[in-house]
């Protein structure tokens, strides 16, 4: 590397996985965890999924800054459209 390359850090509060993050638990049925993981990761920077349960199908999507409302609205459709079991765990 020569004295002039500058290598650029994020902040560890950047991103999905920082605290800017929207964090949301559900409970889904255990078989769709990996479907629905797939299909929400695809979208790039958008959103993670994070098993918290796998037992009662807990998860935990952590949802990029200013993506949420169309985070939330793919999961609404994948129910819609797809018949994908997921609500909140309460």
């Amino acid at each position: 590397m020569s004295p002039t390359t500058r290598i650029r850090r994020l902040p560890d509060n950047s991103g999905i996985n920082g605290l800017n993050s929207t964090k949301q638990i559900f409970k889904v049925d255990r078989r769709e965890i990996h479907f629905l993981r797939f299909t929400l990761e695809s979208y790039d920077g958008m959103a993670l999924v994070s098993t918290i349960d796998p037992h009662s199908a807990l998860i935990e999507v952590s949802m990029a800054p200013g993506c949420e409302t169309l985070v939330l609205e793919l999961i609404d459709a994948l129910r819609k459209d797809e018949g994908l079991r997921i609500s909140s765990p309460h």
